[in-house]
């Protein structure tokens, strides 16, 4: 019998149509020997859908259209442990049940599905799931945090501070200053849990930086301003494993037509192909030693946020320096980083196999996991346990 693999994508997030390109690229690269995908999209609005149309990219350019001959769903476990989509609509002739899925994978970039929502939300249902767990979803999606765990680790990172945005509203000369002290110009400054690039901006003197800011607070309820590597390289490279075995990738150097990759070199300027249409050289040419260091800092970074699944790891080279530093993670990359993994052998089939059998190995693990007790306390009241609301 093939799996079931219930592909998530689309979302609420400003990532949605890059999560269109690459789920789409991933339900094509699955081995239909093994596996057969299901559709699962969902809308900026947050109702899920699921049928055989929206497997065609093309169909996206009439999207009312698309969904009107879709089936809208909800996805539940029932008691048999079964993970169903339930048809949403009522009505005496329509089909109760759409489907079944046997393991979802998410493809979801950004806010609610990227950062740890969907992942809870699919542990409370019982599915086992492609990629990282709740807690490492949420740490990756938030740069602030994950710079601070990194950093912890004594793993290199760019001089940054950061604040709330309400602070920077009620006392703008103040974060202000702190930026000027603790960094100087020119610095970066971007949204704290926001990915592809989006809301991201250069400030090279205090008015510049006063209009970045107010920019990224309209994303994010928390800022964080970086130094900038003012002769930099960025190269990125992936990660694919869980606790016990990991694997770094081939590296990139991705070329950008501003000092800052921006959304429309990630995405606009080849929208069908996704990262996998962006300028880039593979192998990055920074040499075999500081290769050897990008791939170790990578596996490290992976392991130091718990990770599991395929991430990308992206860094700043100072080349005045040749310091390397990590900037992000992506724990749901663009295009799966697939094209990171083919000078290494491993194709975009074997990436997504490998990645099914990872989610199903955590579920097996998760499955022997002891997470709450067959007693009832309450029923034990009265019988020398003692009243609610008194003590002994």
């Amino acid at each position: 019998m093939k799996v079931k693999v219930g592909v998530l994508f689309g979302g609420m997030s400003v990532e949605h149509e890059v999560s269109i390109i690459s789920a789409l690229q991933a339900i094509h690269a699955l081995n239909r020997d093994k596996y057969e995908p299901v559709p699962i999209y969902i809308d900026k609005q947050g109702h899920w859908y699921t049928g055989e149309g929206l497997m065609d990219i093309d169909n996206y350019k009439q999207l009312p259209e698309l969904l009107k001959k879709s089936e809208q769903v909800i996805l539940h476990t029932n008691q048999e442990g079964k993970h169903l989509l339930i048809n949403a609509a009522s009505g005496l002739f329509r089909k109760k049940i759409i489907d079944e899925i046997h393991v979802a994978f998410p493809v979801t970039h950004g806010t609610y599905g990227e950062d740890g929502s969907l992942q809870g939300w699919l542990d409370l249902n019982k599915i086992p799931y492609v990629g990282c767990d709740v807690l490492s979803s949420a740490v990756g999606m938030d740069k602030i945090m994950m710079k601070t765990i990194v950093r912890g680790a004594g793993l290199p990172v760019i001089d940054y501070v950061w604040f709330y945005s309400k602070r920077w509203f009620d006392a703008q000369q103040e974060c202000v200053e702190l930026v000027e002290q603790r960094l100087g110009y020119p610095v970066i400054v971007k949204p704290a849990n926001l990915g592809s690039s989006v809301g991201i901006q250069k400030a090279d003197d205090r008015e510049e930086l006063v209009e970045a800011i107010g920019s990224a607070a309209s994303y994010s309820p928390r800022i964080i301003v970086e130094k900038m590597v003012t002769n930099l390289k960025e190269v990125n490279c992936s990660v694919i494993g869980d606790y016990e075995h990991v694997e770094a990738s081939e590296c990139e150097e991705v070329l950008k037509s501003d000092e800052i990759l921006s959304y429309q070199d990630k995405y606009m300027n080849q929208a069908a192909k996704g990262m996998g249409g962006t300028s880039r050289i593979i192998p990055a040419e920074i040499g075999e030693e500081t290769t050897r260091r990008v791939q170790e800092l990578a596996k490290q970074t992976f392991l130091e946020l718990g990770c599991s699944g395929v991430s990308r790891i992206d860094f700043l080279i100072d080349q005045n320096t040749n310091s390397v530093y990590i900037n992000e993670i992506n724990t749901i990359p663009g295009s799966l980083s697939f094209y990171l993994w083919q000078p290494k052998g491993k194709d975009f089939e074997q990436l997504t196999d490998d990645l099914i059998q990872l989610a199903l190995k955590r579920s097996r693990e998760r499955a022997q996991l002891t997470f709450s007790y067959d007693t009832n306390l309450l029923a034990l009241q009265g019988k020398g346990g003692g009243k609610l609301g008194t003590k002994k």
